[in-house]
């Protein structure tokens, strides 16, 4: 036991495995734990848009609004402009104060609703502090807001009203305004809302050890193969590859019932280009590396899922993590995803952001194995040497 213990031990490989283990829990560690410090602290950091058509009321509500809200805020003349802002994540939520909105405050039995509009295609955590959100803005607009300044706005409205009956129905106000929460493009249970991260996580991890094993083929080839051509049939394999897993991927969330927005063609087309995207990423650290390349991949699985906005919005991170992101396929992976199953814009952008990174993780590895020497093969093999 104790010798083959010791030979066991003395193996690359065995050292490899254990390093790799130790690896994961302090880059994770340090990861997960730096990225999503102050994230509380981050939710002003959030974009609400808010649209008033009232010149009431509702202009005086909108203001105060705007200058009280912990939040970034912006007035917008349009709901239309706010609604394409909305989907395209330019803001979190859409607050809209309607034209008949001081009227309907004013009129005996009715109440005056404002409308939150909420885009359920991004993290779930978005939809949850929004719908916090539109509960305290229509309790602060009932008790503080509107209480305070709806005499006078009201007496300005109407010079002939006698100021004890405006007091009257200011006091009547504090429970007039209620929230009209709405939704777009909604994501239909948990598993769903899930599901940009599982297969984002599904897809680095995957072509991680999928490049490791090429690698390890590459090695074992030696120089019985050309080293060009040895690429070359690598990344052939990998095109296939990712065309392959994407099908197949595809294939099982629609069979499993998710929510496909755009159709299986466009999850098929989109899931097989950015698992391409990072099996070139993850190939070129290991030829740039060799076996140290896996700890490059490593940091990068952790550094990517805690940036990608597929568990926290990438609004609430740090600025240092949120500018990382730009440079990460797992960004463009998660929004295209979001957008293709749950609905928004299409995935243009995120598209040609993925090829570029390839285009540039591709370059990168033709270069670095043009440059590299062959080890000189075994003597049984040097007549096959490149």
């Amino acid at each position: 036991m104790k010798q083959a213990l010791g030979a066991f031990f003395k193996q690359g490989t065995t050292k490899v495995g254990i390093i790799t283990a130790i690896t994961f829990q302090l880059l994770f560690s340090l990861i997960w734990m730096t990225g999503y410090a102050g994230v509380s602290d981050n939710t002003k950091n959030l974009k609400i848009a808010i649209v008033n058509e009232d010149q009431g009321l509702g202009k005086t509500v909108a203001t105060n609004l705007k200058a009280n809200l912990p939040f970034q805020t912006e007035q917008v003349d349009s709901n239309d402009k706010a609604q394409d802002m909305l989907n395209n994540r330019d803001v979190q939520m859409v607050m809209h104060i309607s034209a008949d909105f001081s009227k309907k405050l004013q009129t005996p039995g009715q109440t005056a609703p404002i409308t939150y509009t909420i885009n359920e295609s991004n993290p779930s955590m978005t939809k949850s502090v929004m719908q916090a959100v539109a509960g305290n803005v229509t309790a602060t607009v009932n008790k503080e807001a509107v209480a305070a300044g709806a005499s006078a706005v009201l007496t300005q409205m109407n010079p002939n009203l006698p100021a004890e009956q405006a007091g009257q129905i200011a006091q009547g106000l504090a429970s007039k305004v209620t929230s009209d929460i709405q939704s777009t493009n909604k994501v239909k249970d948990m598993p769903n809302q899930m599901l940009p991260m599982m297969l984002v996580l599904a897809s680095i991890v995957g072509t991680m050890i999928m490049g490791m094993n090429f690698s390890v083929s590459t090695t074992i080839l030696g120089a019985s193969v050309n080293k060009m051509s040895k690429m070359a049939a690598r990344m052939v394999l990998t095109v296939i590859a990712a065309v392959v897993v994407g099908l197949i991927s595809a294939t099982m969330v629609v069979a499993l019932g998710g929510h496909v927005e755009k159709g299986f063609f466009a999850l098929w087309s989109f899931e097989s280009l950015f698992l391409l995207t990072f099996a070139f990423v993850a190939q070129m650290f290991l030829t740039l590396f060799g076996n140290a390349g896996m700890l490059f991949n490593i940091a990068m699985l952790s550094l990517q899922l805690v940036s990608s906005g597929a568990i926290v919005p990438r609004e609430l991170l740090s600025s240092f993590y949120h500018s990382l992101s730009n440079a990460f396929p797992a960004t463009y992976a998660v929004n295209g995803l979001m957008n293709i199953l749950f609905g928004g814009p299409g995935v243009g952008k995120e598209a040609g952001f993925l090829f570029l990174i390839a285009a540039i993780a591709l370059v990168i590895d033709i270069v670095v194995v043009s440059l590299k020497k062959v080890k000189a093969p075994a003597a049984g093999h040097r007549s096959q040497a490149v």
